[in-house]
């Protein structure tokens, strides 16, 4: 099936590019100012002449990557390069569906983040133009749609982060069903994109055609355990600093999350590799139905889209692009990172088709 390809590729294709590409000695993920300023100036200036479009118009932008200051890190970025934007950060599993109650009244004109799976909903539900992005040459397509409607941007390994100093630490998922962990695990929320993926990627290994929406009553039962045996997120708490402090020593997070924090925080996660595999989710970027600025939307989207931008957006964030030409100059810990984990095979039309009650069972049933 063309998803399930596609996302076995993505994986693949993200290792070998970082295992054969040589770091550029891109200096720390922190470096900032004067020559950023400039090129993204510069860069603005030849799109400006190129283009021809009145970049002081606003572009509203939905997102559910704009956490920890990505979102005012773009919009400060994006205006030295001309661009007046509005970032809005929604969690990864409300934005879908937000942009499809918006249909017939679209307050956005472009969105990136989410994955492929929820892409697939919007264009189900007709919400997204096909265009294509002038780097669309640069980038595997094997990770985008092959109907034009998304683009790849970025790659997110989804795995969980442990304490420096665990001993013995789990070496997956399943291991923390045992009273040893209990209350020791942090579950992100299921509206969240990485929450709701981790909990598909447990649930696929027990998938059953006649059990309930495609899951065994032992695949229930260990989804079940792992919930309740664990701690749910919590809104506004420090879910990282619990790790780093042992309080609760095990929590789940996306790959750019891992390395941002590693850096910001000085400190250096064990994480569980299950044999499985992780599951591995591509960013992409796309355009809405009933924008009434598409030619600025698509130029900022080459803009944000070129190995120039995603460099740099690598550099602040800790992420992992799909440009080639950025991916070249990663840091060492981010390759490290890559190379430390592997893809998970899912059948992500399966999980596409079935996310939904899953949550639904889930939230209903499971948690206290």
């Amino acid at each position: 099936m063309r998803m399930c390809k596609k996302w076995m590729a993505l994986g693949l294709a993200a290792m070998m590019a970082l295992s054969l590409t040589a770091c550029k000695g891109s200096g720390s993920q922190g470096s900032k100012a004067s020559d950023e300023s400039a090129a993204a100036k510069a860069e603005g200036g030849e799109m400006a002449a190129a283009g021809g479009t009145d970049k002081s118009e606003k572009l509203v932008i939905y997102t559910n990557s704009g956490s920890n200051g990505r979102d005012a890190w773009l919009k400060d970025y994006a205006k030295q390069a001309g661009y007046n934007v509005e970032v809005v950060q929604i969690q990864g599993g409300d934005l879908a569906n937000r942009i499809i109650s918006e249909k017939n009244n679209p307050q956005a004109d472009l969105v990136f983040g989410l994955n492929a799976m929820e892409y697939e909903k919007l264009k189900a539900e007709s919400v997204l133009d096909p265009w294509e992005p002038n780097w669309k040459g640069d980038v595997d397509m094997t990770l985008g749609d092959a109907d034009g409607y998304y683009y790849p941007i970025v790659i997110q390994p989804l795995v969980n982060i442990m304490n420096a100093d665990l001993k013995n630490p789990p070496k997956d998922v399943t291991d923390l069903l045992s009273d040893e962990w209990t209350g020791k695990y942090t579950i992100l929320n299921f509206g969240g994109g990485t929450g709701k993926t981790l909990l598909a990627s447990l649930l696929v290994r027990y998938q059953d055609e006649n059990g309930e929406a495609g899951i065994s009553e032992e695949g229930w039962e260990t989804a079940k355990r792992w919930i309740q045996n664990g701690h749910m997120e919590q809104q506004g708490e420090d879910y990282v600093g619990n790790v780093i402090s042992g309080e609760i020593p095990i929590c789940e997070m996306w790959g750019s999350g891992v390395l941002q924090n590693q850096t910001e925080r000085d400190y250096k996660f064990q994480i569980m590799v299950p044999e499985t595999g992780v599951p591995y989710v591509t960013e992409q970027i796309a355009m809405i139905t009933g924008s009434k600025k598409r030619d600025l939307a698509v130029d900022f989207a080459n803009w944000f889209g070129s190995a120039q931008v995603q460099a740099e957006w690598m550099k602040q964030f800790g992420t992992i692009p799909c440009q080639p030409d950025a991916l070249n100059e990663a840091s060492d810990d981010i390759k490290e990172f890559v190379n430390s984990v592997h893809p998970q095979t899912m059948d992500w039309e399966f999980v596409a088709s079935h996310i939904d009650p899953w949550v639904e069972k889930c939230e209903l049933e499971f948690m206290q």
